[in-house]
């Protein structure tokens, strides 16, 4: 009796790629996230990632944009499509034509207080964000916890 076989057909771009990141000791989880990331670019090519050309770059980039895609996942799918045309296919003219979006930066926790500063009133009762409470209680209680640095033989401490 035969048995189906579960596994996918390997396409020999696949296994270049395989073979060229297990040369360089990647972990399988990034191997596994960089073939998603390649076969994602190749289900919006319609065609082997192997015939994509600039123009082609451009546009899955404006499509991940168009729809909403993270940063986190475009900074991924860069990094793998980096290896794709630089490493696996040697094609650095493609991989010169991929943009890393700038990370949004975010604003640090502001001390608040309702009505502060109107007509010149006092830095009287400020209270903490919700989040800077806990960690500074959590950083009163780590300071409790922690032994006492002991000198070393001959009045040095570490």
């Amino acid at each position: 009796m035969a048995t189906l076989s579960t596994e996918t057909p390997v396409t020999p771009l696949r296994q270049r790629m395989l073979d060229d990141m297990a040369m360089r000791s990647m972990r399988s989880r990034t191997q596994h996230d960089y073939v998603r990331h390649v076969r994602a670019f190749a289900a919006f090519l319609r065609r082997s990632p192997e015939t994509a050309t600039a123009e082609d770059v451009r546009r899955y980039q404006l499509h991940q944009r168009e729809h909403g895609v993270g940063e986190s996942v475009v900074r991924a799918t860069v990094s793998a499509l980096r290896f794709l045309f630089e490493v696996t296919l040697d094609r650095p003219d493609l991989s010169r034509k991929l943009v890393l979006a700038p990370r949004p930066r975010k604003l640090p926790d502001v001390l608040t207080k309702p009505g502060a500063l109107r007509n010149g009133a006092p830095f009287e009762n400020w209270e903490l964000p919700p989040r800077a409470v806990s960690t500074a209680t959590q950083a009163r209680r780590w300071r409790r916890r922690r032994p006492a640095v002991r000198p070393r033989a001959g009045g040095r401490t570490r």
